[in-house]
């Protein structure tokens, strides 16, 4: 029998952190969660911690630091608040998996601090590499931590890749499903609710996921994030808009042969994946059946329908902050858009306005990244309010 290996789960209560549970007790001759932190929902972190014993809960938002004590008074768990006791947690000794399920901005310090304790991650939280590409590269270099991808679409691009000889690549293409607005015109998605944009056809994710999925920003991410993990240039990376999301994304070589990943649109398989490798284990789950499937198709992508994707091409060719503008004007435009405060087609406008508005540097280091971030947001949110 395999030793246990104790994974931290930095987002627990999401939808990345609840599917990673479900594996860790389908399998808990191999996996144990040894830490759980969430953002806000210590109700759902409270009864996860009761269920799988962890060594270790932390609350993002210290104000609901008593409430979780007090739900868990009567278990031998160590319960923690804030950001810092999350990045402490992501480097925790005896943890060998840290799964950065966390969204947003708020899982670049974590991610470092876990790559700088030699911890393996499994990488769900992309934007990590959006905003921080060329740091997180440099750090992984000196250090003997690795990145297994958590995301459907880098998952898959992984599995493609293992055996084979990386100079042999001759494009990468990143699958979309294109999301629930993918026929609407132009003018339609001018009066498109919030409603409609978390609607999405295939997979089921967490709000901010499904409304960047809706604006192909969250495609537009996917490639920033395989620029970085697997080390290839933008111009060889190819978006495919494929609205059955059953080929998760392909690899071209140089001889023309096309290497595929399919499976049906279910997350458990990657992190399961990414949990194993390079193993694989049984699932209890249904498995894809070709024959339900007699129609794929592909097409190109409609940069003047969904701008926030060539913003993406935009940005990595710029390079230094400017992904890290993207990203922070995008959290701020999406989260202003969940609260009606802001139509969809507000959301390009708003990212456009900040990239153009904030400070290029080109040569950035962590500390450049953190006061961008804040600058971004700043302009961000004041670009909101008029």
């Amino acid at each position: 029998m395999n030793d246990i290996k104790n994974i931290a789960i930095l987002g627990s209560t999401g939808s990345i952190g609840t599917q990673t549970l479900d594996i860790i007790e389908e399998h808990p001759e191999r996996f144990r969660a040894s830490v759980l932190t969430a953002a806000r929902n210590w109700e759902l972190l409270a009864a996860q911690a009761r269920k799988f014993m962890p060594d270790r809960v932390v609350i993002a938002r210290e104000e609901f630091l008593p409430q979780l004590r007090e739900a868990l008074s009567d278990l031998p768990v160590c319960v923690e608040a804030g950001a810092d006791a999350i990045a402490e947690a992501a480097a925790m000794p005896g943890v060998d998996i840290v799964v950065t399920a966390m969204v947003g901005y708020s899982g670049l310090i974590p991610t470092v601090k876990a790559i700088e304790a030699n911890k393996t991650i499994a990488l769900a939280n992309k934007e990590t590499l959006v905003v921080a590409g060329e740091v997180i590269t440099s750090l992984l270099k000196e250090s003997d931590s690795r990145i297994i991808p958590v995301d459907s679409e880098h998952s898959a691009i992984f599995q493609c890749l293992v055996g084979e000889n990386r100079e042999n690549v001759a494009k990468i293409i990143l699958t979309a499903s294109g999301g629930p607005f993918r026929t609407k015109t132009l003018a339609e998605l001018e009066t498109v609710t919030v409603d409609d944009a978390l609607r999405h056809p295939n997979w089921n994710m967490g709000a901010k996921v499904t409304i960047d999925s809706a604006s192909m920003m969250n495609k537009g991410f996917e490639m920033i994030e395989a620029r970085w993990l697997f080390d290839c240039p933008p111009e060889k990376i190819q978006i495919a808009v494929h609205p059955q999301s059953i080929v998760h994304s392909m690899v071209e070589y140089i001889d023309g042969s096309i290497k595929a990943q399919l499976g049906v649109p279910d997350m458990h398989l990657p992190i399961r994946y990414a949990l194993s490798y390079p193993e694989r284990i049984t699932s209890s789950r249904e498995p894809l059946k070709l024959s339900q499937y007699s129609n794929l198709t592909f097409e190109e992508p409609d940069m003047t329908k969904f701008p926030l994707l060539r913003f993406a091409f935009e940005a990595i060719a710029a390079g230094g902050n400017m992904p890290c503008i993207l990203n922070a004007a995008n959290e701020v435009a999406v989260a202003a858009f969940l609260n009606r405060r802001i139509k969809f087609m507000d959301i390009p406008r708003l990212v456009e306005k900040v990239m153009i508005e904030t400070p290029y540097i080109s040569k950035v280091s962590l500390a450049d990244l953190v006061s961008t971030n804040a600058e971004a947001r700043a302009r961000a949110e004041a670009g909101v309010r008029h």
